[in-house]
């Protein structure tokens, strides 16, 4: 495990002496970005906590550096480590520039001076996470979004080669959630700290993240990169969705198809269909879709939303078979929507199919 920086050897955590999860095993190199994603209550924050020590380590090993972290001081663990948790902290009297400050702390002497270089130092933390105007200001008087960005200027104060964070995210507006992650983008890149944080969002840790570990019941329950991960039936079993899919495609969280018998068909390609699908499952219509080919966009929502997909293979003309079974569809359906099918040699049927949805007078073309 010499190549890695940071590494849970066969770890065991939990409160009290009594185990929650075991054998955690994960190496992690200088400037990767590692999510902690699962269920509520699954233990992310007991990892997280575990690790910076501020819970006690039931079982195996924590190696920071090529060192066990037990055999840091507290003082020398703070200047390589430094931790956002979710606790909401409430100083008495402290503006955002006095916050930001502690980061440097560890490096001064026991009164607690700041040279002219730790002031210089809390500034750029502050610049770093666009907060500077905040610096006079009450924390305790600013919104959830500016308090995380003076929290993670104080991490960046610090100057340490590991940021812990434990749902940095939650409370923020999506703006404020991008430029945060954005702002721990750079950081583990340009800078090459590594970052272990959990997140609920996980879309967002599809997008950021170098590595994936899932978390559910006793042990790990999934590592990987988030291609390896974020599978859909991964996603499912991890999160024991019942009531709708995830789309690894599209990161996305979709609610279920609507039940019932489709008397509505979609005939689109090329992404036009997407924005009808999504309208017909807010109103709860069943639909149909087609004809789709296995590698058009389209195909990758319809079959998480559609009743049913009429469906044909990549690159081949679409074939009598498949051609029937759409012109069934458009006699048994009410209504026919041409989200915008674009027409070429082979789905050259599709003029057949649209012709016989005209001359039933059930077509309906978006954008006329």
């Amino acid at each position: 495990m010499a190549d890695y920086y940071f590494h849970l050897d066969q770890l065991t955590v939990g409160y009290n002496g009594k185990p929650l999860i075991s054998d955690i095993e994960i190496g992690i190199k200088r400037g990767e970005i590692v999510t902690l994603i699962g269920p509520n209550g699954a233990g992310k924050s007991t990892i997280l906590k575990s690790i910076s020590r501020q819970l006690e380590i039931i079982g195996g090993r924590v190696e920071f550096d090529g060192t066990e972290i037990r055999e840091y001081s507290y003082k020398d663990l703070s200047c390589k480590m430094a931790v956002v948790l979710t606790e909401r902290l409430k100083p008495e009297l402290m503006t955002c520039h006095d916050v930001v400050a502690t980061g440097r702390y560890p490096y001064t002497g026991r009164l607690g001076i700041l040279s002219e270089e730790d002031e210089q130092k809390v500034e750029n933390a502050m610049k770093a996470v666009h907060a500077e105007e905040l610096g006079g200001r009450d924390f305790n008087a600013i919104s959830d979004g500016q308090r995380q960005r003076v929290l993670l200027a104080r991490a960046i104060c610090q100057e340490p080669d590991i940021i812990l964070l434990d749902e940095p995210t939650s409370f923020l507006d999506i703006r404020h959630k991008l430029e945060l992650l954005a702002i721990l983008r750079n950081m583990a890149k340009a800078s090459n700290i590594t970052v272990i944080m959990s997140l609920h969002e996980i879309d967002l840790a599809m997008k950021i993240s170098d590595r994936i570990l899932c978390i559910k019941g006793d042990h790990i329950f999934k590592e990987g990169t988030p291609d390896e991960v974020f599978e859909e039936n991964l996603i499912r079993e991890l999160y024991s969705i019942d009531n709708g899919f995830f789309d690894p495609l599209f990161g996305s969280i979709e609610l279920p198809r609507p039940k019932g018998e489709a008397k509505t068909l979609v005939l689109s390609s090329g992404g036009t269909g997407i924005l009808v699908y999504r309208q017909l499952q807010k109103q709860n219509i069943p639909f149909i879709a087609g004809v789709l080919y296995q590698n058009d966009i389209d195909y990758q929502l319809a079959r998480l939303l559609a009743a049913e997909v009429i469906v044909e293979k990549p690159f081949m003309p679409i074939s009598e078979t498949v051609k029937q079974k759409a012109l069934e569809a458009v006699r048994a359906c009410d209504r026919v929507i041409n989200a915008g099918v674009t027409i070429g040699e082979s789905n050259a049927a599709m003029k057949e199919i649209l012709s016989l949805a005209e001359q039933e007078g059930k077509l309906e073309t978006i954008g006329s």
